[in-house]
C-alpha cells in the first residue's frame, strides 16, 4: 500500500513518477525505520526518517525552485545539459536518501547513505530515464548526499540546496545537532527554543530564511548548525538568514539577528 509522502511535483512528471515509486518501496520505509530505531531508540537522537527527508525534500525543492526562479542555473543543467526538472529530481533524492546511513552508524554515515543508495536509485530511476541520464542523476545525487554534512564542500547547486535544507528542519527540538534526550544543556535549550523556520522571497538577496525563537539561545542552533552550511554551501550570495525572538521576555535582549 503506498505511503503519504507528500511532495509539490507541480508539472515535473519525472518528479510525480518518481514519488509515486517511492511510496510504494516497502524495502526504503524499513531502511528509513531502521535508521529512525538507531538515531531516536539507541542514540536519543532527533527523526532522521521519513518525516525528516520529507520536510528536507520540500525545503530543497523550495530553495532550487526559488534560485531557478532567479536565474540561478542547476549544476545538473549547465554541466551535462539537462533540464530544471532534472535538478529537482536531484534534490529530492538527495533529500531522501541522505540520512539513510543513520541504520549503520552515526559516524561517516554520510558515507553509508551513498552506499546504501545505490541499489534504490538503480531501481526509482529505471523506469524514468535511459542508461546514460542515470549514470548523470546517480552522480550528482551521490556528490550530494556525501556533502551534506560539515567537512566536504558542495560542488554543485543541488549538493548545496540539499545541505542548507537538511539544517532548516529544526523547529521544537528537531535540532540536526545531536543532544541527549532528556538532558538539560546548551543543545537541548536551544533545539527547544526554534518555534518555526520559514523560507520566503527576499528582497536584499534572492531568498530570505526567517526564524523565529521563543527566546536567544535558539542562536546557538544557527551559529552552530547553518551558519557553516550556507558557508560553503556555494549558495551564501542568495540566502540571507535573520533570526527574530518572539517571547517578549527576551525582546531586550535579542530582536533580530542576520547571519
Amino acid at each position: 500500500m503506498p505511503r503519504a509522502f507528500n511532495i509539490p511535483t507541480r508539472e515535473n512528471v519525472k518528479l510525480k513518477r518518481l514519488i509515486e515509486s517511492v511510496r510504494r518501496d516497502t524495502r526504503l520505509w524499513t531502511f528509513w525505520r531502521c535508521a529512525n530505531v538507531m538515531a531516536i531508540d539507541r542514540m536519543g537522537y532527533s527523526d532522521h526518517g521519513p518525516t525528516h527527508v520529507r520536510i528536507v525534500a520540500n525545503s530543497a525543492l523550495r530553495i532550487l525552485r526559488m534560485l531557478v526562479a532567479h536565474g540561478v542555473v542547476p549544476s545538473i543543467v549547465k554541466n551535462y545539459n539537462m533540464k530544471n526538472e532534472d535538478a529537482e529530481v536531484v534534490v529530492v533524492l538527495g533529500s531522501i536518501f541522505h540520512d539513510l546511513g543513520m541504520n549503520v552508524s552515526r559516524d561517516v554515515h554520510d558515507e553509508f547513505s551513498a552506499l546504501l543508495s545505490f541499489e534504490f536509485l538503480d531501481k526509482h530511476l529505471r523506469p524514468i530515464y535511459n542508461e546514460e541520464e542515470r549514470a548523470i542523476v546517480t552522480s550528482e545525487v551521490l556528490h550530494a548526499l556525501v556533502t551534506h554534512e560539515r567537512g566536504r564542500k558542495p560542488l554543485t547547486v543541488e549538493a548545496g540546496v540539499v545541505s542548507v535544507a537538511d539544517a532548516l528542519d529544526m523547529e521544537e527540538g528537531r535540532a540536526r545537532i545531536p543532544f541527549e534526550a532528556g538532558k538539560v544543556g546548551i543543545h537541548s535549550v536551544s533545539a527547544l527554543s526554534i518555534k518555526q523556520v520559514k523560507i520566503e522571497k527576499g528582497k536584499e538577496k534572492p531568498i530570505t530564511i526567517r526564524i523565529l525563537m521563543a527566546d536567544a539561545a535558539g542562536v546557538f542552533q544557527i551559529d552552530q548548525l547553518l551558519k557553516p552550511r550556507i558557508e560553503v554551501s556555494g549558495l551564501q550570495d542568495y540566502i540571507r538568514v535573520t533570526a527574530e525572538v518572539t517571547g517578549e521576555k527576551e525582546k531586550k535582549i535579542l530582536e533580530k539577528l542576520e547571519i
